[in-house]
């Protein structure tokens, strides 16, 4: 994807290079259920009509777990969203959430058996995933997950 076309997912329209207009800043999201709602409506912008069926209701329900992870995640452990991004690929969604720790995230060893409340969200993001990336910036920490969209 290039830049145009990322300036045009991400803002919606035209790039400001070609209109001349000045997107919009990015809203971050208050919580995880604002962040799946502009997941929501870039998905809905892409495919117009977004149900179950358009992206199969597995591959949506990935990406909303992950978008709701990361956010929780930013906003529980990380002391605030810094940054959100996401952009649409021809079969991919790239989900970017920053925040203002610089510790990275963990997966909780578990004796057999044990059974706690919390602390499978990491462990789920990197199995529902493409990809992820963290990497710990001078202001804390970008994480960046790639999702299937097919």
């Amino acid at each position: 994807m290039n830049t145009d076309q990322q300036a045009d997912d991400v803002h919606g329209g035209a790039p400001d290079g070609e209109s001349g207009e000045i997107p919009p800043p990015r809203t971050l999201p208050a919580n995880a259920a604002a962040a799946r709602a502009q997941v929501m409506d870039l998905l809905d912008s892409r495919f117009c009509t977004l149900d179950e069926h358009t992206l199969g209701d597995v591959v949506l329900a990935d990406v909303l777990l992950v978008t709701s992870e990361l956010v929780t995640n930013a906003l529980r452990h990380g002391g605030g969203i810094t940054d959100f991004v996401v952009e649409l690929g021809a079969d991919e969604l790239r989900l970017v959430v920053a925040d203002a720790s610089v510790r990275p995230p963990v997966t909780m060893t578990r004796a057999p058996g044990e059974f706690t409340v919390g602390g499978y969200g990491w462990a789920l993001v990197n199995r529902l995933a493409r990809s992820v990336a963290v990497r710990v910036t001078g202001t804390g920490k970008r994480i960046e997950a790639v999702l299937g969209l097919r």
